[in-house]
């Protein structure tokens, strides 16, 4: 499998492309009003504030070039950034960059992000890491693994190269690929949406490339849980989840 892999070109251009940066949000408010401000110095951001309990929809509200939806209950990461696409859509946004609203992605390469080549998804990868535990390195590099040995066309091409990083959630989407998410019998329930929706793009025949960046390791909410949750996503990939809906 290539990391650019395509259908041809995304929609429009992307320097003349209008970007929303999506920020799904939950009890971050020690950090929501930097991150919003150096985002929304480079796009307009829409902050969906998943279930707060603390003064994170407020503070998003206060802050200019920032629509804010708000979630009653968390509906975690496949619900907020699913309402993300469906206000980006409804709202004639051309691409959307979705990233993490805790610092672990740095705010201030949402440009970079938008200065991409046509690609129907963007796809960061975690170049470089700085605070990261060891076994949060060992986790993004098995998914890696898994991800690719599931997703991967022909399957029997283990030498292709697949994708260097399935779980990192700082992306940029394009229409036809949130469409594809929205359309698709998601499965997902808490961070293993990005591995879902990666396959689901694939499946789609849509492009797709890579971007480098360094991450930093701010918390985590990463449980026994989550990681079960991931790995019945990716059992339901390798038996061909999204591969047989797309042929029928």
């Amino acid at each position: 499998m290539q990391s650019d892999e395509g259908a041809g070109p995304a929609v429009g251009t992307v320097s003349s492309a209008r970007t929303l940066v999506v920020i799904p949000a939950y009890n971050e408010a020690d950090t929501i009003r930097e991150v919003v401000t150096r985002a929304t110095a480079l796009a307009p951001v829409l902050v969906v504030n998943d279930g707060s309990t603390d003064a994170t929809g407020a503070i998003a509200a206060s802050l200019a070039r920032c629509m804010v939806i708000n979630h009653e209950r968390n509906t975690h990461i496949p619900g907020a950034i699913t309402d993300g696409f469906k206000y980006a859509l409804e709202h004639g946004y051309d691409y959307v960059v979705t990233m993490d609203a805790g610092l672990s992605h740095d705010p201030d390469l949402v440009g970079s992000l938008i200065a991409q080549p046509d690609a129907d998804l963007i796809v960061s990868y975690r170049r470089h890491v700085k605070n990261t535990p060891l076994y949060r390195r060992l986790l993004s590099r098995a998914a890696a693994c898994l991800v690719n040995a599931a997703i991967r066309r022909p399957r029997w091409k283990v030498w292709r190269p697949g994708f260097r990083d399935v779980t990192s959630g700082y992306r940029r989407y394009s229409r036809r690929a949130m469409q594809a998410v929205l359309d698709a019998p998601m499965v997902c329930r808490s961070f293993d949406f990005h591995l879902e929706a990666l396959a689901v793009v694939s499946y789609a025949g849509l492009s797709i490339r890579e971007f480098p960046i360094t991450y930093v390791f701010s918390n985590s909410s990463l449980t026994y849980s989550v990681v079960v949750q991931a790995l019945r996503t990716w059992a339901r990939l390798l038996l061909g989840l999204h591969r047989r809906s797309r042929t029928r």
